[in-house]
């Protein structure tokens, strides 16, 4: 048993997020117990190594996770409380006022103290337990969110909870959770889906001129209706105040392409006004945090020519490791139909010379060498 997380530990909703918190905790040792409102998807679960249904003479749990949507979170929330009056409970929805208010309105005020919000920033492209990974979590942002009345105690647990699935904990009150995740989640959902709508009225022949910025740009929009309505609504406010600045932005763009379009000559400011938004967004993109936490404005990007052969990414990946330069991050780039794909290979820019040289000298064809 492991001395970070108490046990045993009740999940309650067993998708996804929550599925993988159970794979992760019983790989820590932690005695986990299952329980969805799907009989189906619990016994699923079971199989997959979730942890196991809770018997009737099953002991109480020490901390109970809600992993479920933010319309019914704090109803489960209370419900745990109520059942558990020893327990800590905590749910780990994407929106944390809604369950804290919608919490406040229902609970008895002696049970909040043993109430916390929490959120692993993490998730994929499929849901559903079957899609559960133990390992979904490592290296990822674990959103604490207490309360003004949150038990200290609590906070130490959830720590441990976020050190055990190999998590980076981080403390937010819940509206300052909320507006964060508009930015970096929410509306790029928003943004992604509304890029994508606009390929339903190209005719084939243009969408198969796409590359790979389009399929960069529209990656998340292949998601789940049903769950980013919940999101959605759920943090409207959050969400409507920073797509009230994109809606800025945007207008302020297509003033400046409807003045190029009737006067195209240089002075009217439209080239200036385009050209300042691509470089806000490059300051921006280089604030995202990379593999080490840093910005990444500390790398470069190496591009190099990749034979589509099977090993030659393997290849690669051996060279650049015998070479001595760590790989931050590495994406992929191949159109159908050619015989050849981009690596693009994010190092320390530090690096950039002696891997463009070495790879270089190995054979490999790099962009600009």
């Amino acid at each position: 048993m492991t001395a970070l997380v108490p046990s045993p530990v009740r999940i309650i909703g067993t998708g996804l997020i929550g599925g993988s918190l159970g794979l992760a905790l019983v790989r820590a040792g932690v005695d986990v117990q299952v329980e969805d409102a799907s009989p189906g998807t619990a016994a699923l679960a079971v199989e997959l190594g979730v942890g196991e249904l809770p018997g009737e003479d099953a002991p109480d749990p020490a901390l109970v996770l809600v992993a479920a949507p933010p319309d019914v979170a704090a109803m489960l929330v209370d419900r745990a409380l109520r059942s558990w009056p020893r327990a800590l409970v905590a749910d780990v929805a994407s929106v944390k006022s809604t369950v804290l208010d919608g919490l406040r309105a229902r609970a008895r005020a002696e049970d909040l103290p043993r109430y916390i919000g929490a959120h692993p920033m993490a998730g994929r492209e499929v849901s559903g337990v079957i899609a559960a990974r133990a390992d979904l979590f490592q290296g990822r942002p674990f959103v604490i969110v207490p309360h003004a009345d949150t038990d200290p105690r609590a906070l130490g647990v959830l720590r441990g909870l976020a050190a055990e699935i190999g998590s980076v904990a981080t403390t937010l009150d819940a509206p300052s959770h909320d507006i964060a995740v508009a930015h970096v989640s929410h509306v790029p959902q928003v943004l992604s889906s509304l890029l994508a709508a606009t390929l339903i009225d190209p005719d084939e022949a243009a969408l198969g001129l796409a590359g790979q910025g389009l399929r960069d740009t529209t990656r998340i929009a292949d998601s789940d209706p049903r769950l980013w309505v919940e999101i959605l609504g759920a943090n409207a406010g959050a969400v409507s105040e920073v797509l009230g600045g994109v809606r800025e932005r945007l207008e302020e763009v297509m003033a400046a392409l409807e003045t190029l379009q009737s006067d195209p000559d240089p002075g009217t400011g439209s080239r200036r006004a385009l050209a300042d938004l691509v470089a806000t967004g490059n300051r921006g993109v280089r604030r995202i945090p990379g593999k080490h936490g840093g910005a990444t404005d500390a790398w470069s990007v190496v591009v190099v020519l990749l034979p589509d052969r099977p090993g030659e990414l393997a290849r690669l990946l051996m060279d650049i490791g015998q070479i001595g330069v760590n790989l931050e991050d590495l994406r992929l780039e191949h159109e159908l139909g050619r015989g050849v794909g981009l690596a693009h290979v994010s190092i320390d820019a530090a690096r950039e010379d002696l891997l463009t040289r070495e790879l270089a000298d190995r054979g490999w064809k790099v962009a600009d060498a």
